[in-house]
């Protein structure tokens, strides 16, 4: 990613407290304004949503330190984590007040790589490259190095990935690829499956979704994944192009489909597993794009 300040946006705070530097001197945070921040977030919670409109519900600028921000994850207890773009540190934010709440790094040395993604699986964490390697690794204290594990999905040529998300339903991990290179799948968005806990994949996409498809559904004139997450509510994957400033939801596919074409297969038996296709009908089917 571009080396872009990131905003976490959750709301939009009157005052000063939406951009002081929460620290002193001695490092310590200034409890007041973070007291102060929570319970404005709570008070604006408390409100029915319409009432809010389309204003967001808090907006953290961070430090320059966290510059390079590429990939948000959430844990299981509520918790959201972080990465850096270029090398492998990890950190804990608190979206409810825009603290820093600790940062650990991958390795005894500083780990450079091209980090497009970060999720999580029960007690293991999971960062991205661009080239289809994943590393898997502990939580770590702050300050701490963690030791890790690579996993090379060899699927770097036939993607350039940014983003990644964890199905409970699969027990995969589920990689998105932003700029595809397999040449039968040039005109396609396509989406990867990782098997946990041993790694593994068939080579071939877990979804495939036609971008005539999503231009036909949106004003998007093409969809290149920039990050990838699960509701965890309806199980469907939420994905955003930062390059056409899109966003696009789908239902999950239930199978791998072989390698062959859309044209192959239009016309599948009745209880196979739908195509992934546009559509705006309330019963929704396995890859349809959702309004």
């Amino acid at each position: 990613m571009n080396g872009v300040r990131l905003t976490i946006v959750l709301a939009v705070l009157a005052g000063s407290t939406a951009c002081r530097d929460l620290r002193g001197g001695d490092g310590t945070v200034d409890a007041g304004v973070v007291a102060e921040r929570e319970a404005h977030l709570a008070q604006v919670l408390s409100q029915p949503a319409e009432s809010t409109g389309k204003a967001p519900l808090a907006r953290w600028i961070l430090p320059e330190s966290l510059e390079e921000i590429s990939g948000l994850a959430l844990s299981a207890d509520g918790r959201l984590f972080a990465h850096g773009d270029e090398v492998g540190n990890v950190f804990e934010l608190d979206y409810r007040s825009g603290v820093l709440v600790k940062q650990f790094s991958l390795g005894r040395t500083p780990v450079l790589e091209d980090f497009e993604g970060i999720t999580i699986a029960g007690d293991r964490m999971y960062l991205l490259v661009s080239n289809g390697k994943i590393y898997e690794f502990k939580e770590g204290n702050n300050g701490a190095r963690v030791d890790y594990v690579i996993h090379d999905t060899r699927l770097g040529h036939e993607c350039e990935f940014e983003g990644i998300t964890f199905d409970p339903g699969l027990n995969a991990l589920l990689l998105a690829c932003k700029n595809v290179r397999a040449r039968e799948y040039r005109d396609d968005l396509v989406i990867y499956a990782w098997k946990l806990p041993d790694g593994g994949g068939t080579g071939s996409p877990q979804i495939v979704v036609p971008l005539k498809e999503i231009m036909a559904a949106s004003k998007l004139k093409s969809f290149h994944a920039s990050d990838m997450t699960r509701d965890p509510l309806t199980g469907n994957y939420v994905l955003t192009a930062a390059q056409e400033n899109g966003l696009l939801t789908i239902t999950p596919e239930e199978r791998s489909y072989p390698r062959v074409s859309c044209r192959d297969r239009c016309n599948t038996p009745r209880e196979s597993p739908s195509l992934p296709t546009a559509s705006s009908s309330s019963a929704m089917k396995p890859g349809s794009i959702l309004p």
